[in-house]
């Protein structure tokens, strides 16, 4: 007989019974309407445990790589621990490593994380501080034996955390993480596939993240990297990038200013439009959008319209009072 774990109280399974079937006989509340695998209303995950195959057909490649699983066509093989609400993970202690400026206004952070915890380049964290005040921050790096992750911060105005982790967060300071979350990160289906990664700001973070993830797993189509900025300053890593573009043949770099003001190094226009002006026809592409809501929304819409099928378009809006 198999057993579910579900916030460390376990479950058994009686033959021929679902996951879903299980946890409602136990009283455990969980979504679900038509109970044929159909609406997804079901979808868990199980963090530890890959599900079977049949329990996860019609997501997307995104959710099966990050384990989800519908609880409804579930009928488990072997011990799965469950996670229903993603919001309701613990926060674990992690040590702030290094702290350098990328530019006046962004810092590269890196912490030292768990050995065991799990990630994907491009997801996203919650960090908490002392108080209790919570931030998200992307993922600009992908696993390594260092057991480290590079997030980007963007010193806001007013902006509380945001200060904080400028003005006085150093090295050797714990502080405390939750997730990771999202799933706008890349998956090998066909490493042939053009990439197109259109970013503003600290959004270059997770689309760096997915960039380094694609190259390190041999993805052979072309990678077209947009980052936008209105003003010189806000764009960062510009060496780095073009150095990487030198020495990577796939990969191409398009730093974008939006201002009026001409600059013979960059790209002039709104990044989102120079991106789709270059690609007109997206039927093929898979794309990754990251940065400014309004951005991102209206990047989405052009990107469908250009042919682009909707489970080829990963976002990652960066909203101000959710991340700073």
């Amino acid at each position: 007989m198999t057993t579910l774990t579900l916030d460390s109280q376990s479950y058994a399974v009686k033959d021929g019974d679902s996951v879903l079937t299980t946890l409602l006989s136990n009283n455990i509340n969980i979504p679900y309407a038509c109970q044929q695998g159909i609406c997804q209303s079901c979808m868990i995950r199980s963090p530890k445990q890959t599900p079977p195959a049949d329990s996860q057909i019609g997501l997307s490649d995104t959710q099966q790589a990050r384990n989800c699983f519908l609880a409804c066509q579930c009928h488990p093989t072997e011990d799965m621990t469950l996670e229903i609400d993603a919001s309701s993970q613990d926060f674990v202690p992690v040590t702030v490593k290094s702290i350098q400026a990328l530019t006046d206004d962004v810092i590269e952070l890196i912490l030292s994380h768990p050995e065991d915890f799990d990630f994907r380049a491009g997801q996203f964290i919650n960090l908490k501080r002392h108080d209790g005040l919570a931030r998200s921050y992307s993922i600009a790096n992908c696993r390594n034996s260092d057991n480290t992750l590079e997030l980007h911060i963007r010193q806001l105005p007013n902006g509380q955390f945001s200060e904080w982790a400028h003005k006085s967060l150093k090295a050797g300071d714990p502080i405390e993480m939750q997730g990771p979350f999202g799933d706008c990160f890349y998956v090998q289906n066909d490493p042939a596939q053009p990439l197109l990664l259109i970013g503003t700001g600290t959004g270059l973070a997770p689309l760096a993240g997915v960039l380094f993830d694609a190259l390190a797993q041999g993805h052979t189509g072309p990678i077209n990297l947009f980052h936008g900025s209105r003003e010189p300053n806000g764009l960062y890593w510009i060496e780095k990038l073009r150095a990487l573009e030198e020495s990577v043949p796939n990969f191409h770099y398009h730093p974008c200013l939006s201002s009026d003001t001409k600059h013979p190094d960059f790209q002039s226009g709104r990044v989102h439009e120079e991106a789709l002006r270059a690609f007109p026809d997206l039927k093929t592409f898979r794309i990754f959008l990251c940065g400014h809501p309004s951005m991102v929304k209206e990047t989405q819409r052009q990107a469908y319209l250009s042919g682009a099928a909707l489970h080829n378009i990963f976002a990652d809006a960066f909203t101000v009072g959710e991340v700073s």
